[in-house]
């Protein structure tokens, strides 16, 4: 499975209000239930905060991937949220344990094994793809969802600057 197959522009918000994770949470999930990726918003949070306990999704170059895996998902995507202000996330990069995040790349996935090993698999292209900071910088700015799909699957060659962020993204520790 490609990271191209699964992002959906339905399920990205570049306007996202909320004042903590919590609202940033619950205002993603409300949209991946409105276009029928999961059938209960306070099950589907529930597990991501359960994921949470395991280690801070706080990935650096303001930016956080939640993920986990929860029964409540019905079909594998990424809602992606530019936040209006930044967010406090939970981070190990900076030593106060939080970073100031204004994107979220919120995993929906099954809890089934199958939908699991295509998680990994995503999570790691995903990951790849934002360690380009010029990618970074770049999805800093878009101004609809059909430019942030085209400037993640996008080949590093279309971008300009650097492949490599100067601020490190920490590997995701993810267990199936």
């Amino acid at each position: 499975m490609e990271l191209k197959e699964i992002l959906d522009p339905s399920i990205i918000s570049l306007q996202v209000n909320g004042t903590d994770k919590d609202e940033v949470l619950r205002s993603l999930s409300r949209l991946l239930l409105n276009n029928g990726y999961i059938d209960d918003v306070d099950q589907f949070v529930a597990d991501i905060y359960d994921r949470e306990k395991e280690g801070p999704t706080g990935m650096g170059s303001s930016l956080s991937i939640p993920h986990g895996k929860s029964a409540a998902a019905k079909k594998i995507g990424i809602a992606i949220g530019r936040t209006i202000n930044p967010i406090k996330w939970e981070s190990s990069i900076d030593p106060s344990g939080f970073q100031d995040t204004e994107m979220i790349f919120l995993f929906c996935v099954s809890a089934d094994q199958s939908f699991a090993e295509n998680h990994m698999i995503l999570l790691s292209q995903l990951a790849g793809k934002l360690g380009n900071d010029a990618r970074i910088q770049k999805l800093k700015t878009c101004t609809d969802a059909e430019e942030i799909i085209s400037t993640i699957v996008c080949d590093d060659s279309v971008l300009e600057g650097p492949a490599d962020s100067e601020e490190e993204i920490v590997d995701l520790d993810i267990n199936v």
